[in-house]
């Protein structure tokens, strides 16, 4: 499991998306409003939160996050 402080996680969440310019990710991100946020792309984030952090997080509860930071809280708080 890896410790990641929250500038870590968005660069790593950032990582993940193929489309979007990393530098355009911030902890304010609302995520789901980036063009390339879709279902596929939330079972993307799940896979690598299962990897990265040996944590399960499931689609409706990505659900409940906008921001990056939400995200990131999300997954500490497992």
């Amino acid at each position: 499991m890896t410790n990641m402080n929250l500038e870590e996680f968005v660069k790593a969440f950032a990582a993940q998306l193929e489309d979007t310019d990393p530098s355009e990710i911030t902890k304010e991100t609302n995520f789901r409003e980036l063009d390339e946020w879709d279902s596929l792309t939330a079972l993307i984030i799940i896979a690598f939160v299962k990897t990265t952090f040996d944590k399960s997080i499931k689609g409706q509860e990505i659900d409940t996050c906008f921001s990056v930071e939400e995200l990131y809280n999300l997954i500490e708080s497992k």
